[in-house]
C-alpha cells in the first residue's frame, strides 16, 4: 500500500512539474514540495495505524499467544534452524542468517510466533537443529505444556548450553 500510494505521488509530482515550473516561481515549487513530504509522511502515519490496528484485530489480546526464542551461553553453537508446533500442528519455522545468530548470542529474543489460541491447556514442541563448537551436528527437542488463560500468553523458549557442552531447553511463562 505503502508503495502504490508512493508511486503514486511520484508519477503525480514528476508529471506535473516540467508544466509548472514554467508558469510557477520557485518559492511556489519548494511549497507544493513541501505538501508532497507532508503527504508522504501522512500516508506512512496512516499506514503504522492500520498495521497496528491489523495486529489488534488478528489477535486479540485474550487470544494472543506469543513464543520468544533466546540463546544462554551458547556462544560456541550453530543455530541452524528452529521449528514450533502447538497441539502437534507445525506454527513456525525459521532458519538462522550469521546476523540473527549474532544478535541472540548478545542476548537478544526473538518473536517466532505470535497468534490465537483458545483458553485451556496446550502443548508447545520445539526443535532446534545446529552444529556445536566441534563441528558436529546436534538436534535438541523439547515438549511443554502451557495454560493459556483469559489474557495474553507469552512464553520465552531457552536454549541452553552448559559449560560442559551439553544443550537443554527452558520455557519460561511470563
Amino acid at each position: 500500500m505503502k508503495r502504490i500510494v508512493g508511486a503514486f505521488l511520484i508519477i503525480v509530482t514528476c508529471s506535473w512539474l516540467p508544466a509548472i515550473a514554467q508558469q510557477v516561481s520557485k518559492e511556489q515549487i519548494r511549497g507544493l514540495d513541501e505538501q508532497v513530504q507532508d503527504i508522504k509522511k501522512d500516508v506512512l502515519d496512516i499506514s503504522t495505524e492500520l498495521n497496528l490496528l491489523e495486529e489488534k484485530l488478528l489477535y486479540p489480546s485474550n487470544t494472543q499467544v506469543a513464543f520468544f526464542i533466546s540463546l544462554v551461553a551458547a556462544k560456541n553453537l550453530e543455530l541452524d534452524s528452529v521449528e514450533v508446533e502447538i497441539d502437534g500442528k507445525p506454527v513456525a519455522h525459521h532458519i538462522y542468517s550469521y546476523k540473527e545468530l549474532e544478535a541472540l548470542r548478545q542476548g537478544g529474543l526473538q518473536r517466532i510466533y505470535t497468534g490465537n489460541a483458545r483458553t485451556g491447556e496446550h502443548a508447545l514442541n520445539v526443535g532446534f537443529k545446529g552444529k556445536t563448537g566441534a563441528g558436529s551436528a546436534f538436534t535438541e527437542v523439547a515438549s511443554y505444556t502451557f495454560s493459556k488463560g483469559v489474557g495474553p500468553e507469552i512464553v520465552e523458549i531457552k536454549l541452553v548450553e552448559s559449560a560442559i557442552g551439553s544443550r537443554s531447553v527452558d520455557f519460561v511463562d511470563q
